[in-house]
């Protein structure tokens, strides 16, 4: 994935880096599988990272992501 933005990165604030630090029990459960090269980040570097990928992935949606585009029925369907 590339870069977020300097606007997605504006985005992020300390409050929410904050709060994205905190491992959710999913998380925790999880972190035992990760590769532990992987696990040696900072949880709050790793949450400014999460934020900004999200930021970026809201301000410049793909329209080819089943997630990021909002088409209307004409986009898809069939036209006469």
């Amino acid at each position: 994935m590339k870069e977020p933005s300097p606007e997605a990165v504006a985005n992020v604030t300390e409050e929410n880096i904050e709060t994205r630090s905190h491992l959710l029990p999913e998380e925790k459960a999880a972190e035992g599988e990760l590769d532990p090269a992987e696990g040696d980040l900072d949880p709050k570097v790793q949450a400014a990272v999460i934020l900004a990928e999200s930021e970026e992935r809201t301000i410049h949606a793909d329209p080819d992501d089943a997630h990021g585009g909002h088409r209307q029925s004409s986009d898809t369907a069939d036209l006469p």
